[in-house]
């Protein structure tokens, strides 16, 4: 099942935060929370499964939003937007120093603040993508990045998140039942909501590259953690049959342990 990204507001303006809420929320993404400080930033991250916050440069208290931002990618790396508006070299050289995913400029708006929700993801989940295991103490957001792809599948933990509606939403990998293509789309298929996404679906299992999520047939791929029953030329899942194509029918075997 999809879910809102999950948002933190870091804005010591009462009314700012409130219109940014409102804005958010209006684009189909969940506000989680809200602080004006950064210690209670850093308390509301660690109770909640935060996806990405947003956060002004120059809140008041015993830390700036710098600061704030810094100790919360020490607890958990997430996606960070500094809101700001001009600011002095010193204070922008701090901020660069944490690598943030986007920075938003006051006055806020909508179409401002939706550019930089979608390029934060795109940012940090590309990233993420390109730490070297062997390397961990890399920081992801030093990483160069490559050109975006047109139609984007991000990928953060146990989740991925696809462009739905004019916004990205968040997919369990587990509660993915199966891709089907069909001519230049590729349909990602859950209990509940079937997202279409422009991408073959040969383009689709490349980029989730998931080991579970298997081809079975030139039109269908199953989530193996899905599948019930299956016999010579069909799989069975809870709430679909799908064909198993013949030459598809041996890399599907493999995956099975014969006792």
């Amino acid at each position: 099942m999809a879910t809102s990204i999950n948002i933190l507001i870091i804005e010591d303006e009462a009314v700012l935060s409130m219109d940014l809420s409102d804005l958010l929320e209006e684009e189909g993404y969940f506000v989680t929370a809200t602080a004006n400080n950064g210690p209670k930033a850093l308390s509301l991250h660690r109770q909640n499964q935060i996806d990405l916050a947003l956060c002004d440069i120059h809140i008041k208290g015993e830390w700036d939003g710098i600061e704030t931002a810094e100790r919360l990618l020490a607890e958990r790396a997430i996606p960070i937007i500094f809101l700001t508006a001009l600011t002095d070299k010193l204070t922008l050289e701090r901020a660069m120093r944490l690598y943030p995913a986007a920075y938003l400029i006051k006055p806020v708006t909508l179409p401002g603040l939706r550019a930089a929700v979608e390029l934060a993801l795109r940012t940090f989940t590309q990233s993420m993508a390109k730490v070297p295991d062997s390397n961990p103490g890399v920081s992801p957001a030093a990483v160069v990045k490559e050109e975006v792809p047109s139609e984007p599948i991000l990928r953060i933990d146990d989740a991925v998140f696809v462009k739905h509606k004019y916004q990205f939403v968040k997919i369990k990998i587990a509660e993915i039942e199966y891709l089907e293509a069909d001519s230049s789309y590729t349909f990602l298929v859950t209990s509940q909501h079937r997202y279409a996404l422009r991408l073959t679906i040969s383009q689709v299992l490349t980029r989730l590259n998931l080991p579970r999520l298997v081809r079975i047939h030139r039109s269908y791929a199953v989530n193996l953690n899905w599948v019930s029953t299956f016999n010579e030329r069909e799989v069975c899942l809870p709430t679909i049959t799908l064909p198993l194509g013949r030459l598809y029918k041996p890399d599907f075997m493999r995956h099975f342990t014969v006792q």
